[in-house]
């Protein structure tokens, strides 16, 4: 009975197992999943090019040079804009990152006043301890205000003795031999010379070339000296064969028209002057007869960076200040305008140092005087084109008439303070 039991329970134990398997569903299969590829790791974005603005009032042609020049600066993106009456939008502007350039192109007289006003950058301190190296002294003289450098200087201007081949075969070696020439010369339709006898920055050649000065570069005004004074009564000899405004106009038309046969003029006129077709021959100036040269002014023309650039961008600064100094700006800017470079090394280039007015602007730069840099210098320029006006125009006694200017620019300096 047991047996019997037994194999029933086993019967149906089997009978119960198959049915349990029958009504089950089949086991849900593992989807086959394809290996995984290994996933690129995104590219870094390029960086975006810092923006680097340089304000300036230069000619189209000085200006797109330069802008050609700096194109290509790795990371940084050059714009050179126009911006009339510089001067004035910078003093309204200052350090303000939003409407101030990053850096502006300028001659180097009016460093002085923005130092002062505290919104520019020593570019001593952005640039290798070499990097002035090949730069003329005169334009590192210049370009430095208390100490401090504070441009890249590109190239200079200066006063040139020009004349009319064709109506003054040789130009004189002195002033005294050229006073001959305009005494026993002039006549009442032409001049043997024609200058602007009557403002600042021409008069200062005669006002240095005696020894004198201006304004020094401890802001102290020196129109009542004895070299002042005995350089304007010399210089009044030679006004009676001059035309009696010398105004620019008048001067320029005088010698471009070959109504004069000679004047004292910058590389700005050589263009008009080629256009209309004259023999033109530039010269370095005459002698005084103390044996020195006539002395002029020169201006550096030069890149001054603003305070707010060179912190925020100061590696795009760096960069565009060490591409400025390169001589290669220098031979472009001759190339295309007859700019004077300031880099000793531009010279190295044949189209260069065959440039005629070129040359003579660079032998000359060993007798000019950079304008001073000093802010009091705003003030002389009126007191002294008042005096030169007196003595010239009005035939005001010299001494008296100097040292009454000496007066006035005391007392305007002072109120500057």
């Amino acid at each position: 009975m047991k047996k019997t039991l037994t194999l029933v329970l086993a019967i149906l134990l089997i009978a119960l197992t198959m049915v349990a398997c029958g009504s089950s569903e089949p086991p849900a299969q593992e989807p086959s999943v394809p290996p995984e590829e290994p996933v690129a790791e995104p590219s870094a974005p390029e960086p975006e090019s810092v923006q680097i603005t340089i304000w300036h009032e230069n000619d189209a042609v000085i200006a797109d040079t330069i802008q050609q020049q700096l194109a290509g600066i790795p990371g940084v993106n050059v714009t050179l804009e126009r911006k009339e009456q510089m001067s004035d939008a910078l003093k309204m502007v200052g350090n303000d990152p939003n409407s101030a350039p990053d850096m502006y192109l300028f001659a180097h007289d009016k460093i002085g006043v923005f130092a002062e006003m505290g919104i520019l950058a020593p570019v001593i301190d952005l640039l290798p301890p070499d990097a002035f190296a090949n730069i003329l002294p005169m334009a590192i003289d210049a370009t430095t205000y208390k100490g401090n450098q504070y441009s890249a200087p590109l190239y200079f201007e200066t006063l040139l003795f020009m004349y009319n081949k064709d109506l003054m075969a040789t130009p004189p070696a002195t002033t005294d031999e050229l006073l001959d020439l305009m005494e026993n010369g002039t006549t009442a339709n032409s001049y043997v010379f024609a200058e602007q006898h009557s403002t600042a920055y021409y008069a200062a050649a005669w006002i240095q070339g005696f020894g004198g000065y201006i304004i020094n570069e401890n802001a102290e005004p020196g129109l009542g000296s004895n070299e002042v004074i005995d350089a304007m009564t010399y210089h009044k000899s030679f006004i009676p064969y001059m035309p009696l405004d010398g105004e620019y106009n008048t001067v320029t038309t005088l010698f471009s028209e070959g109504m004069a046969a000679s004047t004292i003029g910058g590389p700005w006129m050589v263009p008009g002057l080629r256009d209309v077709g004259m023999n033109l021959g530039i010269s370095t100036m005459p002698v005084l007869p103390n044996g020195n040269p006539l002395t002029p002014f020169s201006g550096i023309q030069a890149v001054q960076v603003l305070n707010h650039a060179a912190t925020a961008k100061q590696e795009a600064v760096e960069k565009v200040l060490a591409a400025l100094l390169d001589p290669e700006v220098g031979i472009a800017l001759a190339k295309a305008a007859n700019c004077a470079p300031v880099n000793i090394l531009a010279y190295d280039d044949p189209e260069v140092s065959s440039n005629e007015m070129i040359i003579v602007m660079r032998d000359t730069a060993a007798n000019v005087i950079p304008m001073p840099n000093v802010p009091e210098m705003d003030v002389m320029w009126t007191v002294t084109d008042n005096m030169l006006a007196s003595i010239n125009k009005n035939n005001q006694d010299v001494a008296s008439t100097c040292e009454g200017a000496q007066t006035e620019a005391i007392d305007l300096i002072e109120a500057m303070q």
